[in-house]
């Protein structure tokens, strides 16, 4: 074999996101994109903030010498602090920039933490549905995923996720809001969550970590709280991404914030410091580190969200599908019609509509539906899902 086994077992469970989204574009490129509705990715439509454009300007104009050299492997150090005042005006904890870690985006992040906090074998706790690539993120540091369900509405089972917890688990990662299906988890179920990884560390002897990835966590709708995980469990550590609070998803700039009452910060600070060299990131872009510093209160407009959710939830209710109206986030995972979600995902895209089956999300009978796009492809696309859904009868 040409390749390695590990990444032709990985090219065979490839994301089924990307697969679809490679569809899309072979569609358009046929009919036209116009004729063709594209729910695939969760790459947004909308262009980044005015305050973005502006802040970009500064920067390629401004003639400090040295802006484009090497830096601290957790990234620059006032940019990190100012992320740190961020999180201490957010969470009322006393976060320095020696608790920020400046990443390759929230998948950059995510990969990070892991390889700090795990040894081969320890386990990564995950619910499902869950974002496709946890999978492989668990792999490539030689953790093994442990996936809990969820329950009708996608909210936490607390007593499931204790079941779980055994004495090689390291690691209970959370997405919030979550990432197919848009649930967010609300405080009480967290602090529910908390006192069992309280109790499970003192059993097993050995720290329990929430890790939340959260790079939707100022997308909410209809008033819906996003609990701040630190002041739900000392045990926290944030992952986020500008990808989607800033329309940023191509330039790849996040952080990891360690919850300060941490037991061993300065431990896992230097851990994951040096995960972010050997895995080869070294350092997050410094232009972007720069760009995002001090647009930490800055988020996209969530207008066009919100209206993209209005239409497809009250379009899809009316042509008869059964779904979960999401918190936050961009996405809806709607019920199949049919058990056989990837067949059904097959008639949309004989109408021209790309969704993405539930099953790649370890949600089989669901499908995905990615709204980050112009509220005229949500309106026209509306008679397809109509049609598919008279065709399943």
């Amino acid at each position: 074999m040409v390749i390695s086994k590990s990444m032709a077992t990985a090219m065979e469970k490839s994301s089924w996101i990307r697969k679809m989204f490679e569809e899309g574009a072979r569609l358009k490129a046929l009919h036209g994109a116009d004729k063709v509705f594209d729910f695939t990715l969760g790459n947004p439509a909308m262009e980044p903030p005015a305050q973005v454009t502006s802040r970009l300007r500064e920067l390629a104009e401004d003639p400090t010498p040295g802006t484009h050299k090497y830096m601290p492997n957790a990234g620059l150090p006032h940019v990190r602090a100012q992320v740190a005042e961020y999180l201490a005006r957010e969470s009322r904890k006393a976060f320095t920039q020696n608790h920020v870690i400046m990443t390759v985006g929230a998948g950059g992040g995510l990969n990070v933490v892991i390889k700090a906090l795990c040894d081969p074998g320890d386990e990564v706790v995950i619910t499902a549905p869950y974002f496709a690539e946890y999978q492989f993120y668990a792999t490539n540091h030689g953790a093994k995923l442990t996936i809990v369900p969820t329950d009708e509405r996608f909210h936490l089972v607390p007593e499931k996720l204790e079941e779980a917890l055994g004495p090689k688990s390291r690691i209970l990662l959370l997405n919030s809001p979550n990432n197919p299906t848009g649930a967010v988890y609300d405080e009480a179920s967290l602090r529910q969550v908390a006192d069992i990884l309280e109790r499970k560390s003192k059993e097993h002897g050995r720290p329990i970590y929430l890790v939340m990835d959260e790079p939707y966590r100022k997308l909410a709708y209809d008033g819906v709280h996003v609990p701040n995980i630190f002041s739900v469990t000392p045990r926290a550590i944030a992952v986020t991404s500008h990808s989607k609070d800033l329309n940023l998803p191509g330039e790849r700039i996040g952080y990891i914030a360690i919850g300060p009452e941490n037991e061993g910060c300065a431990a896992m600070f230097d851990a994951m410091t040096m995960a972010n060299r050997i895995l080869g990131f070294v350092n997050a872009p410094a232009l972007l580190q720069r760009l995002v510093g001090p647009l930490q209160e800055t988020a996209a407009d969530m207008t066009v969200y919100a209206e993209n959710r209005k239409i497809l939830t009250d379009g899809l209710r009316q042509a008869g599908y059964e779904l979960v109206p999401p918190g936050g986030g961009f996405y809806l995972f709607p019920k199949s019609p049919i058990a056989d979600d990837v067949k059904f995902t097959d008639m949309l895209k004989e109408r021209n509509t790309l969704v993405v089956p539930g099953v790649g999300f370890g949600g089989p009978g669901h499908f995905r539906v990615a709204f980050c796009v112009e509220p005229e492809v949500c309106r026209r696309a509306l008679p397809a899902f109509a049609e598919a859904m008279e065709a399943a009868k």
